[in-house]
């Protein structure tokens, strides 16, 4: 039953931006105590496992009291629109006029309520009495909570052009940037002169704090633990590598059971016991942590190289994207790792998708429940989930450079009282993006400069006073908010 201390530990740590927002330092160490009080429950077995739900239950139900639905959003859609949709060709070559209502080829789709009974295993008990609550629309009161938030557009929120730091540690392209999760201080970096590096760049001067080195090749990607101690790395090597974060050290290395080079890595959002990693050899794999082998039922084959990897904030819906140009959908069983492969998507046959992001809340205002892909056809994808087992249907595109370099977006961390919804993009055009998903017209709200190179990635910090993006020479630049920064 250690899985429901790993639950309980993801529940705090979706709730802990709200706790004491003046002082993150507390924050930090509050998370990391409570995932070194929960690692020590866990082994212990004189608590009955009913009594560990029975837990989790309550505990979910005493945040959401004091914090508000809102802040539990991510967590799962409670009554998603489910239609009847199977594998679609979305594109051809070129989407840059793709129009996104042609997606629907003329269909009409019927709303149904998906069952709550397909995620009993999050909502029972008191939970669901709190799902079937909730119901956010725009009203007159959302108005006036963004008017007490400042009033301020999202161009203007997200006014970044002023450069906080820039790094330049690493000797080649760097693949991945990624702040720690619920910390505004810390960013890591991947590259593929084969480490990795972990800066702090809160309070200045902004330094290195250590360099991660071992891999025998580039390093393609990685990620943060939930609690942001332990970082997993992927290689062009053919390892995975579990690094000790403070330590600065490698706690274990494992190798590709094909011999592949290993492309893609995520953590599952519930069980970081738990991760998958994707290779060349055109297979998705769920390892466990402790024992460094696979899951049974837990590898799948799909059509080409597995560039990305993406959850929903579940953990039940894993989506792996290829080099073919499609997005392949599975459930997952959180306590056995089988994977089961649902739905395929295919964006544009033969064009690379470097990148998937999921999130189920656009804004406060706005559940729809949305995947974020990069795609190899001068164009950020974004698509709506419309199917319990993670089928897609295109919403819209937004036009960026891309055909050659792995290039990488993200939502915006923070769901804002303000109208509107924000993610960002790096573009091989050397500059960063900002879209509005919500406008019809001129979605760009900002444009950053100031790479000499392709940009690859880009990641805010947890209030988004700071955001970071690398690029294919080797440089990563810390981007500062202008002004005074408004209150979300």
């Amino acid at each position: 039953m250690a899985s429901i201390w790993q639950q309980v530990l993801a529940l705090d740590a979706k709730y802990n931006a709200y706790r004491t927002p003046n002082n993150p330092q507390f924050r930090t160490l509050y998370i990391r105590r409570r995932s070194q009080l929960l690692r020590e429950k866990a082994k212990s077995a004189e608590y009955d496992p009913a009594v560990r739900k029975d837990y989790l239950h309550l505990r979910a139900k005493i945040l959401a009291d004091r914090y508000g639905s809102p802040a539990f959003s991510d967590q799962g859609s409670i009554k998603s629109r489910s239609y009847s949709f199977g594998t679609r060709s979305i594109g051809k070559a070129n989407m840059d006029s793709l129009d996104p209502r042609s997606a629907v080829d003329g269909r009409k789709y019927h709303r149904r309520q998906a069952s709550i009974g397909s995620l009993k295993h999050i909502i029972e008990g008191p939970m669901k009495r709190i799902y079937d609550s909730i119901e956010v629309v725009p009203t007159k009161e959302a108005e006036a909570s963004r008017a007490m938030a400042g009033g301020k557009s999202i161009s203007e929120n997200y006014a970044f052009a002023g450069m906080h730091h820039i790094f330049d540690q690493h000797t080649d392209a760097v693949t991945s940037v990624k702040f720690a999760n619920d910390d505004k201080s810390r960013v890591a970096c991947s590259s593929m002169d084969g480490t990795l590096s972990i800066c702090q760049v809160i309070p200045p001067p902004a330094t290195v704090i250590c360099m991660l080195k071992g891999h025998k090749a580039g390093v393609a990607d990685f990620v943060w633990s939930l609690s942001s101690d332990l970082i997993l790395s992927v290689s062009y090597d053919g390892t995975a590598r579990l690094w000790n974060v403070a330590a600065g050290s490698c706690m274990r290395v494992l190798e590709d059971d094909m011999g592949g080079e290993l492309l893609s890595c995520l953590f599952h959002p519930l069980n970081n016991n738990m991760f998958v990693t994707g290779n060349n050899k055109a297979t998705v794999h769920v390892m466990n942590m402790s024992t460094g082998k696979g899951y049974k039922g837990g590898s799948s084959k799909v059509l080409g190289q597995v560039l990305s990897l993406a959850f929903d904030p579940t953990g039940r819906i894993l989506w792996a994207g290829d080099d073919k140009g499609s997005i392949h959908s599975f459930t997952v069983d959180v306590t056995t790792g089988r994977l089961v492969k649902t739905r395929r998507t295919t964006i544009c046959e033969g064009q690379p998708v470097t990148c998937i992001s999921s999130r189920i809340w656009i804004s406060r205002e706005a559940r729809d429940p949305s995947v974020l892909v990069n795609c190899s056809i001068n164009s950020l994808c974004l698509f709506r989930i419309c199917t319990e087992d993670g089928g897609l249907q295109l919403k819209r595109t937004f036009h960026i450079k891309q055909k050659s370099y792995n290039i990488k977006s993200a939502f915006c961390p923070l769901m804002s009282f303000r109208q509107g919804a924000c993610v960002i993009s790096g573009s091989e055009d050397m500059c960063v993006y900002f879209f509005d998903i919500t406008k019809e017209k001129k979605a760009c709200v900002n444009k950053l400069l100031g790479h000499s190179a392709p940009v690859l990635d880009v990641s805010f910090n947890c209030d988004e006073s700071l955001l970071a993006s690398c690029d294919a020479q080797g440089m990563v630049i810390i981007w500062k908010r202008e002004g005074k920064q408004g209150v979300l």
